[in-house]
């Protein structure tokens, strides 16, 4: 058993190859092999947001503050709140993040394949983060 006392693991800066504006990164688990488990508390400031991505086996966001969006390639962004639970399926390109005048803190959990969780493209540019969200 491994137990992380809280505040015994820094909180991190999240990758400017992987995402737009400032987003901060809490670990809560990167389980070791067989299982797969890797999940992560991310806080977006208004603004922020991932840059298109895929997970090889999917992923769920749990919103837990504030109010943010999220959005499939060739769609409209849909508004995600606190409290809301948010189920991406394998393959499914897609970005996450806050709102343009609002954070957002969501759990992101997914499962590693290959050792990868995520496969990582374009950023999202600021005419696809501002359209309208349905």
């Amino acid at each position: 058993m491994d137990i992380h006392a809280a505040g015994t693991r820094p909180t991190t800066r999240a990758n400017p190859d992987y995402f737009t504006g400032t987003v901060w990164m809490d670990p809560v688990i990167g389980s070791k092999p067989p299982a797969r488990l890797n999940a992560l508390v991310v806080s977006f400031e208004p603004g922020a947001r991932t840059a298109w991505h895929t997970h090889p086996l999917g992923q769920t966001l749990y919103v837990m503050s504030g109010t943010g969006r999220v959005c499939l390639r060739g769609e409209a962004p849909q508004i995600i709140r606190a409290g809301d639970t948010v189920w991406i399926p394998p393959h499914e390109d897609h970005w996450h993040g806050a709102g343009p005048d609002t954070g957002m803190v969501h759990m992101a959990m997914q499962e590693t394949q290959d050792g990868s969780a995520a496969d990582w493209g374009d950023h999202v540019t600021d005419a696809e983060f501002h359209q309208e969200p349905l």
